[in-house]
């Protein structure tokens, strides 16, 4: 269905079963997969490819240029996947030459009230942004990450998978797969225990994972030679070995450590 009022480019691929409410704005090098849903004053423009089952909730921008100077008009990229949920005043911006030209969303996402997605990010599946949470560009967030409300994310951080960062945060370095983050530009709190059970660890296995993140900030000895300590019983852990690895993955804004008592 779509209503009269919106304006759809005549280039835009829109798949028949798309519901286009009333005051929608549809450009030129838009696509739009089946059974998504513009409830209204919707705004999608950009070279923006969208998978299935996507809703947009009124006031939406996505696909406007960078928010970033160097920007030129270059022809860049934002791909959506599957069943996302962008409510009111959400803002995702497409990709920019020196990101590799690509903003990403996967799949299952929930970006609430004015969250930002800037350019250059990626956002893997089933990660939340609550209200207001900004990511500025080049930011990676894992799956199942919750971005909590009020909170910003520095350029180029990435969030590990499951982590958690609370409400009124601000990020400047990376956090690991699991972690737990409060605070402006501080420390990592612990472990993101509610995330791990609901993933459906046993209180065993969590208890490792604490126990060997500890090992990791031990900061009598350096974070490499703290992983080389650590036993081969515990790297049979699936969520240890994702955590060591991101650990050991350099990125350009260092490591949020967690600070022993």
């Amino acid at each position: 269905m779509k209503d009269e009022s919106s304006f759809i480019s005549s280039k835009a691929i829109i798949h028949p079963s798309v519901n286009i409410g009333p005051f929608c704005y549809i450009g030129d090098n838009v696509k739009i997969g089946k059974d998504c849903n513009l409830i209204s004053h919707v705004y999608l423009n950009g070279h923006t490819t969208i998978g299935e089952k996507n809703i947009f909730y009124p006031f939406c921008s996505i696909g406007s240029s960078p928010q970033d100077l160097k920007y030129k008009g270059e022809k860049s990229f934002l791909i959506i996947g599957n069943n996302n949920i962008f409510r009111e005043n959400v803002t995702v911006n497409p990709g920019t030459f020196g990101g590799g030209l690509k903003t990403l969303i996967e799949n299952n996402c929930l970006f609430m009230v004015g969250s930002h997605v800037a350019h250059d990010c990626i956002i893997k599946s089933n990660a939340i942004l609550a209200n207001n949470a900004t990511l500025a560009g080049h930011v990676e967030i894992n799956e199942n990450a919750i971005i909590g409300g009020n909170s910003a994310i520095h350029q180029f951080v990435k969030i590990g998978k499951y982590a958690m960062i609370g409400g009124m945060s601000g990020v400047e370095k990376d956090i690991i797969p699991y972690g737990l983050y409060i605070g402006i530009r501080s420390n990592l709190k612990g472990i993101n225990i509610i995330g791990l059970k609901r993933k459906g660890l046993t209180n065993t296995i969590i208890n490792k994972i604490v126990e060997v993140v500890k090992k990791i900030f031990d900061d009598k000895n350096s974070i490499e030679n703290n992983i080389q300590k650590i036993n081969r019983d515990y790297k049979s852990i699936e969520e240890i070995n994702e955590i060591i690895s991101f650990v050991l993955d350099n990125n350009k804004r260092g490591l949020s450590k967690l600070i022993n008592d």
